[in-house]
C-alpha cells in the first residue's frame, strides 16, 4: 500500500481486496480504495524478474497503439513477496463477432508495427513459469529450431524424457523452414484464449511474452487451444492475409 501510494503521489488506503480466479501461477487480487481499482499479482520474491519482464512486454505493446493491454502501475517486492500492479478493468469473454473481428485487425496491425531485421528479443522472458530464451538470430529457421524446438526438447531431456536426438531434430527443423523467410513481427508470444478478454473499451490481452518472430506463431497459438471466433481470423486477414502454405507449417 505504501509503495503504491509513493508511486501515485497520494495516500492509497485499501478498503476492499478481492481474490480473483484464473491465474494458476500467481495469486491475483483486485484492490480498491473506494475510487480507484487496481489488479495485483503476487508471488514469491524470486518471481520479481518474471514480473519485470512481463512489465517490459506490456510497456512495449502499449507503445505500439495496436492491441490494448493493461497499463503497468508498479512492479516491486516486499519482505516476503514480489508483485506487479496493473490498472484494473472488468472483463468478460471475447466471444462476439464484431469485437473478435476488431481484435483480429488489431493483432495484424501489431504484426505490421515497427522495423526489426532479426528474430529474438533483448531479454529472455517466460511462458508461465517456463523460461523462454530469445537470443537474436538473423534467420527464422535458426531461431525457431534452436530457441523454441531445441529448447523445449532440452527441457524434456532434463526431466528424463528423450523423444529424439536433439541436434538431429534441430537440423531437420532448420531444413524444413530454410525456404520460409518471414519478416520479423512483434508477437504477443502467449496468445491463447485465456489471455484475451473484452472490456468496455474493446478487446484486451494480457500476460504477454513478447519477441520478434514469425507472425504465424501467434496465429498458430490461437488455433492450438481454440476459443477464438471465425471473425477473429477474418479480421486478421482483412489487414494481413496469411500465406497459402501456413497450415502446412502450423502442423
Amino acid at each position: 500500500s505504501q509503495q503504491l501510494s509513493d508511486t501515485l503521489l497520494f495516500e492509497y488506503q485499501i478498503t476492499e481486496k478481492v481474490r480473483l480466479s484464473g491465474g494458476d501461477i500467481s495469486e491475483s487480487y483486485m484492490i480498491n480504495d473506494g475510487e480507484q481499482r487496481y489488479f495485483v499479482k503476487i508471488n514469491d520474491r524470486e518471481f520479481l524478474h518474471k514480473f519485470e519482464v512481463e512489465a517490459e512486454s506490456l510497456h512495449l505493446l502499449r507503445e505500439t497503439s495496436t492491441i490494448f493491454v493493461p497499463e503497468v502501475v508498479l512492479v516491486g517486492k516486499t519482505k516476503n513477496n514480489a508483485f506487479i500492479i496493473l490498472n484494473y478493468l472488468p472483463t468478460k469473454p471475447l466471444d462476439d463477432h464484431e469485437n473478435s473481428f476488431k481484435f483480429g485487425q488489431q493483432l495484424a496491425q501489431l504484426h505490421q508495427w515497427g522495423e526489426q531485421k532479426e528474430f529474438g528479443f533483448d531479454t529472455d522472458n517466460y511462458l508461465g513459469s517456463t523460461l523462454q530464451p530469445n537470443q537474436w538470430h538473423k534467420k527464422w529457421c535458426m531461431f525457431f529450431a534452436e530457441q523454441r524446438i531445441g529448447w523445449q526438447l532440452q527441457l524434456l531431456k532434463e526431466k528424463g524424457v528423450t523423444l529424439v536426438d536433439i541436434d538431429d531434430f534441430i537440423d531437420v527443423v532448420k531444413q524444413l523452414l530454410a525456404n520460409h523467410t518471414p519478416e520479423p513481427s512483434l508477437l504477443h508470444g502467449d496468445l491463447w484464449n485465456g489471455n484475451v478478454a473484452l472490456t468496455a473499451f474493446g478487446p484486451i490481452c494480457f500476460d504477454p511474452a513478447c519477441y520478434w518472430g514469425d507472425r504465424e506463431c501467434d496465429i498458430a497459438m490461437t488455433e492450438l487451444f481454440g476459443g477464438f471466433q471465425p471473425e477473429f481470423y477474418q479480421g486478421y486477414e482483412s489487414v494481413m492475409p496469411l500465406l497459402p502454405n501456413y497450415h502446412e507449417r502450423k502442423d
